[in-house]
Order: structure tokens, then C-alpha cells, then sequence
């Protein structure tokens, strides 16, 4: 089940791959997370030194009165994928033009992954392309919802 989701990076980016990783939360921050409370808006993914972290990601307090005063909503966060997927997300990071974003947080059984995707900035043309396209098929959709 889907948690949180970057709504528009399908209308910013042209997807090239899709990894599944791990993170590493706090206690809280899963909980919140559950909650579907977050936002991956403005986020991205980067590797240093073989590991690779998100960084923009917020996750509000889960009770804001209980919550240490340190905790900071949008810390680095780490990411849990094996060395060939790291090796791939750091070689794809180097490229000119590729970025590497977060798409979406969703539960699998009772663990918390992170799809991300190796990603290429479109330009204003191709947005407006992606725009028309969806504006078609949702008319075509209701135009066959009114018939039956």
C-alpha cells in the first residue's frame, strides 16, 4: 500500500529506472509515516562514499509534544539497496542530465520501502506534451463511463 507519493515527478521527469530500497527511520518516523503524513516534494537522492542517502524528505513529529527538540523533520536519511545498485545510482549520478528522485513510500508487509528512479529532467514541450496526453485519455474515459 502506497504511503506517500511524489505526485509530480512523472510531469517534471521522464522515468528511466525504478530501484526498491530500504530506510532507515527512527520509531517514530514510521508511525508517521503509516499515518501517510511526509512529503517528498523537492527531494532527491545522492551517493557519498558508497552509501546512498534522501535528502529533502519530511517527516513531521509524530506527537510534536513527545518529540525531542532535536529531531529535525528533514534530516539525511539513509537508504538500504545492495552494491550493484549502489554501484548503477552513483555511475547514473555522475552522468550530465540524470537525477536520481524518490517516487513514492509504500508498506511492504511490515517493512517501510522507498521506490526511487533514475530520472531526466523534461523540458516546458515535453511537459506540455505529457499534459495533452493525459487530457485525452481521461475525455476517452468518460466518454466510454457515459455510454454504458
Amino acid at each position: 500500500m502506497i504511503l506517500i507519493i511524489y505526485k509530480k515527478a512523472t510531469l517534471k521527469y521522464e522515468i528511466l529506472e525504478k530501484y526498491t530500497a530500504g530506510i532507515e527511520l527512527v520509531g517514530a518516523e514510521v508511525k508517521t509515516l503509516r499515518k501517510k503524513l511526509g512529503n517528498l516534494d523537492g527531494s532527491r537522492v545522492i551517493v557519498r562514499g558508497g552509501e546512498v542517502f534522501v535528502v529533502g524528505m519530511t517527516i513531521p513529529p509524530y506527537q510534536a509534544n513527545n518529540t525531542p527538540k532535536e529531531y529535525d523533520p528533514a534530516r539525511t536519511r539513509r537508504l538500504l539497496l545492495t552494491k550493484r545498485e549502489i554501484k548503477e545510482l552513483a555511475n547514473a549520478e555522475m552522468k550530465k542530465r540524470l537525477t536520481i528522485v524518490p517516487l513514492s513510500v509504500y508498506n511492504d508487509r511490515h517493512l517501510l520501502k522507498m521506490q526511487v528512479a533514475i530520472v531526466h529532467g523534461k523540458n516546458k514541450a515535453d511537459k506540455r506534451e505529457y499534459l495533452k496526453r493525459k487530457d485525452a485519455q481521461r475525455e476517452a474515459q468518460r466518454a466510454l463511463g457515459s455510454k454504458h
